[in-house]
């Protein structure tokens, strides 16, 4: 078996003391770790089900957020944003950005072969942390476990705004609400040599132009065209 460093550094980094330390024991136990420990008639907790509930708290405290702070985004941008945080891509980055592999507790096998370094078990790693420190809180009836979340995620969350906003999608769902609305893209300009082409392309929603972009492909046109149709709505841009 191979322990982790100790927690007392890594609650430091979190900026998070537990009141019952057994949580974040838990939270920190690979199941390779349980099974070998299993095998000498030890019994150890492994992080599976602190990984379960994490997921779903850190689904709730992400979506609160963004709920909160972004209200001129419509839903399709938000689901987008949550969907971009909670990957298991970020949460390896941000499981990285404090070490958390180093405190796992793996199984001699997993170590072997570098685990510590893994994406998925980062990932795991980290959701089980977040659901650790939220029933440590719920025993203290306390909310904390919300800045440690938004704490961790802060960097991440601030580079999922400033990502181009897909104006596309945005149009569509707008030209949905009206039920039967057909939102269409025409190409009315074309202009260039065959190297150096410029596209101006209409949108139209039921038949009536809506907005009108200009661009160095067709795509770039349309999205420029539909930016344009979501200002003609009063959408916030």
């Amino acid at each position: 078996m191979a322990l982790g460093k100790d927690v007392i550094e890594l609650q430091d980094r979190i900026s998070y003391q537990f009141s019952d330390v057994s949580y974040l024991d838990a939270a920190l136990t690979h199941s390779s770790y349980t099974n070998e420990m299993r095998s000498r008639g030890i019994k150890a907790v492994s992080n599976e089900r602190l990984e379960f509930l994490g997921d779903a708290v850190l689904q709730l405290v992400i979506s609160e957020h963004l709920y909160s702070s972004y209200s001129n985004y419509r839903e399709g941008a938000l689901t987008k944003m949550r969907q971009q945080l909670v990957c298991e891509k970020t949460l390896a980055r941000i499981a990285s950005s404090i070490d958390l592999g180093s405190y796992v507790n793996l199984g001699n096998g997993e170590e072997i072969t570098e685990c510590r370094s893994r994406p998925k078990i980062l990932a795991d790693a980290l959701e089980a942390l977040i659901a650790a420190v939220y029933l440590d809180c719920l025993d203290n009836e306390s909310d904390a476990y919300k800045f440690v979340v938004l704490s961790l995620f802060e960097g991440e969350i601030f580079l999922a705004s400033q990502q181009k906003t897909d104006f596309k999608s945005q149009l569509q769902q707008l030209a949905e609400q009206d039920g039967a609305a057909l939102l269409e893209y025409k190409v009315i300009l074309e202009e260039g040599p065959e190297h150096n082409k410029r596209f101006t392309v209409a949108a139209y929603i039921n038949n009536n132009e809506v907005g009108r972009g200009s661009g160095s492909t067709k795509k770039l046109a349309e999205t420029q065209a539909a930016k344009m149709a979501l200002k003609l709505f009063g959408v916030v841009i």
